[in-house]
């Protein structure tokens, strides 16, 4: 067990004599990516990309957004990132002839892992309504036919474009002056679905969205607070930093509902002792394992210790010539922090008083803290509330704008970042617009557009006559799935650009259209020149990106030169210079640094630079760019999470051998879990209560004010996991999510606390 883990067994937390989880990292994590270079038939390809990797002149993993060192090794790559380059170089190919011979109606009965596991997508494919196939078509087709649905729209806002976050940024910069010179800020992404709590959390408080820290700052952190993050498996090239952090004797407070094996022990699998012994180094020093949905209540607990602790005359706790200087709503904070009673935190976290006081002198001894978040806190219902609550706890000791101090909410695809950065948003600012119409001479829409929630009820109300989207898995990302689906059915017109099939793919309408690109490792040939992309990771850091592998297939097309051509087909946006920018990336960057001086002033040169550039951060300068001038402590009340007799928390999240929607295998290493997805995580005490046994046959039903939705098959595991709460892995379980239920403020989905009962198989 972690040292310092607050069980709590006695209030109804996990069992005490739980299995203790496996050491993240070391051998098996070697094993289990070789594995994965042979299964995809990519040894020599994937093996040769492996040292261009996160490489100067290399291209950017495909895979998360954690930064670079600034002097990367020869191999900076983490298990996840091979099996991302292994899954793009992998031999296997989805052609016209696999499609001949499958119908949707057949690839619908199969699941999602064996669909993305045909193959890359190898040339434009229409879909056929006659033979229900994908067939064989051109580019000029392509292109033409896309044009020609674009330019019949009666209403510009008919239109919706999707954005993955694997989108490089001279991609995500056309995609949206397309959308925008159609005339619609329909530009909904994956970051509504998981990190927009934090954007706006973050934006309200400090006055910049992103976070205030760079890989420098780990170096300097006397404590890492690690909240509703499990880096093992979604971040684990960021284990490199907690390891070197807790060997220097940095404290590490590790805050979630599981007991995550990378946060208890990692050994580094580039390190021989680890690899000899089988052992590694503790992670956490502190591990808390609070309520699904219970951070808020954790958070304002650890706030109203430390005020507690502050009373104290020479205590020295509170930063208050910062307090005084730099913030704003000190005092009605305080005194909502003193009403509350500990009573109340208690209940609502799951943590003892005595966990939490212990914590916050922890905090209190600590001269620089970060903070880290990920989705387990941006899926919940107060989602940004429990965001501005970190910030609060920062101000109190001044941990923003110094070396070792600040926020980091940590990104999960590769540039997620940067496409919000250079346009791909829904609710644009009227500067950028402004900059935008006068670089490309047309007047921008200023009417906020949808966002992916408002996407999937204009698909209901079958609002969306087309509908394309770079990249992702829509249909299986999104919650409510099976709503959704049979939703994109009523779409007139659909396009999806994508390396690999998935079962967005198979909700085809009247007209559906399947565009191969090019992958990250590839070699992108415009006018026979190797163009390079640029990506920003999550901590503002933005670098060139640039494959070498020859292509999967010679009809691929680049993302930036597909959305080139589209608009160059598109006689409502025919007259800006499509052709010049979809063969000349340069050229879109210089676009970028005339809309956006402030941020990418002389780009081309400074992504020469060594490891790239920093963007800038202004919160990180202690320059507040809020209305009143200051950083603002947010006065906050606590979430009643109480659910009827009976009903669990669920929450949903990745097994270790998955990506996003993309699924490696059906095992997750770290959980003890081999060969299903389909299982449901209980306290072994909530079993018992069912009257239900580990591997018991299971059916799970939600439960709304909109309706309930249930999904079967499913088996329960016992698990170390609080009492009254409940785990599984997504996207098999976003059927449950109801659309309706999306975090205040900032409209993002509630996939980590879900209201379910759990019912015996038998049971109807």
């Amino acid at each position: 067990m972690a040292e310092g883990a607050d069980r709590q067994s006695k209030k109804g937390g996990p069992d005490p004599d739980a299995a203790v989880a496996p050491v993240a990292g070391g051998r098996a994590a070697l094993g289990s990516s070789w594995r994965r270079l042979r299964e995809d038939g990519a040894l020599v390809a994937g093996g040769a990309a492996l040292l261009r990797v996160n490489q100067p002149g290399g291209f950017d993993c495909p895979g998360c957004a954690w930064p670079e060192p600034g002097e990367p090794s020869r191999l900076e790559f983490c298990e996840n990132g091979l099996k991302a380059v292994s899954f793009e170089a992998t031999t296997k190919r989805a052609g016209p002839d696999f499609f001949a011979a499958h119908p949707l109606a057949e690839l619908r009965l199969r699941d999602g892992r064996w669909l993305e596991a045909q193959g890359r997508l190898t040339e434009p494919l229409r879909h056929d309504p006659v033979s229900d196939t994908y067939r064989r078509a051109t580019w000029n087709e392509a292109f033409a036919a896309i044009g020609g649905a674009l330019d019949s729209l009666d209403q510009p806002d008919a239109a919706v474009f999707y954005t993955s976050g694997r989108t490089s940024n001279e991609a995500a910069f056309l995609y949206q002056l397309l959308a925008r010179r159609l005339g619609t800020n329909n530009l909904p992404d994956c970051s509504n679905m998981c990190h927009e709590s934090s954007g706006v959390g973050l934006t309200g408080t400090i006055g910049v969205g992103k976070g205030t820290v760079t890989l420098e700052d780990f170096a300097l952190a006397d404590l890492i607070f690690v909240i509703g993050q499990n880096p093992g498996t979604n971040h684990p090239r960021m284990l490199t930093e907690l390891q070197a952090a807790r060997r220097r004797g940095a404290g590490i407070v590790a805050i979630n509902p599981l007991r995550e094996a990378a946060l208890v022990e990692f050994a580094h699998p580039k390190e021989a002792r680890a690899l000899l012994t089988g052992r590694g180094t503790p992670i956490a020093s502190r591990y808390l394992q609070v309520l699904v949905g219970g951070d808020l209540a954790a958070l304002q607990g650890m706030g109203k210790a430390l005020l507690e602790l502050a009373d104290a005359p020479e205590a020295g706790v509170l930063d208050r010539a910062f307090l005084d200087t730099h913030t704003s709503g000190f005092d009605g904070w305080q005194a909502q922090r003193r009403e509350q009673s500990w009573d109340e935190i208690e209940r609502h976290s799951g943590l003892s008083r005595g966990a939490l006081v212990d914590v916050a002198r922890i905090y209190a001894g600590a001269e620089r803290t970060i903070a880290c978040w990920a989705m387990g806190l941006t899926q919940q219902p107060h989602a940004v509330a429990t965001i501005q609550e970190i910030v609060n706890l920062l101000l109190l000791r001044g941990n923003l704008g110094r070396p070792g101090a600040g926020v980091c909410p940590v990104r999960g695809h590769s540039n997620v970042q940067g496409d919000r950065t250079v346009g791909i948003t829904e609710k644009p600012a009227a500067a950028f617009l402004d900059a935008l119409g006068t670089e490309f001479g047309f007047v921008p829409p200023r009417e906020h557009g949808l966002d992916t929630v408002g996407t999937i009820g204009a698909l209901r109300a079958g609002r969306v006559r087309f509908f394309m989207s770079m990249g992702g898995n829509f249909v299986a990302a999104a919650p409510d799935t099976t709503v959704v689906e049979q939703a994109m059915r009523q779409v007139g017109f659909t396009v999806h650009v994508a390396t690999h099939l998935n079962r967005t793919h198979l909700a085809v309408g009247r007209e559906a259209w399947l565009l191969p690109c090019l992958g990250r490792t590839e070699l992108d040939l415009r006018g026979g020149r190797p163009q390079r992309v640029t990506v920003e990771d999550s901590m503002s850091m933005v670098h060139a990106s640039q494959g070498r592998r020859p292509p999967a297939s010679s009809s691929l097309l680049s993302e930036p030169a597909i959305v080139a051509g589209i608009g160059a087909a598109t006689r409502r946006c025919a007259a800006l210079p499509w052709g010049a920018l979809g063969d000349d990336y340069a050229l879109i960057r210089e676009r970028i640094a005339r809309v956006l001086p402030g941020l990418f002033a002389d780009f081309e040169h400074r992504i020469d630079m060594p490891g790239g550039f920093y963007l800038g951060n202004a919160a990180r300068e202690r320059t507040w760019n809020t209305s009143g001038g200051r950083a603002r402590f947010t006065t906050l009340v606590i979430a009643d999470l109480t659910l009827p007799e009976g009903q669990l928390r669920l929450m949903t999240l990745r097994s270790h051998d998955q990506f996003n929607t993309t699924v490696y295998a059906d095992d997750d290493r770290y959980r003890g879990v081999s060969g299903d997805r389909r299982v449901i995580f209980l306290h072994p005490l909530d079993l018992a209560a069912r009257g239900l046994c580990d591997g018991a046959s299971i059916t799970v039903v939600s439960h709304y004010a909109d309706g309930e939705r249930r999904v079967v098959g499913f088996r329960a595991r016992a698990y170390d996991i609080p009492r009254g709460c409940a785990a599984g892995y997504f996207p098999e379980l976003n059927p449950l999510v109801s659309a309706a239920s999306f975090a205040e403020g900032s409209r993002t989905p509630t996939s980590k606390l879900v209201p379910i009962t759990v019912h015996s198989a038998e049971v109807p």
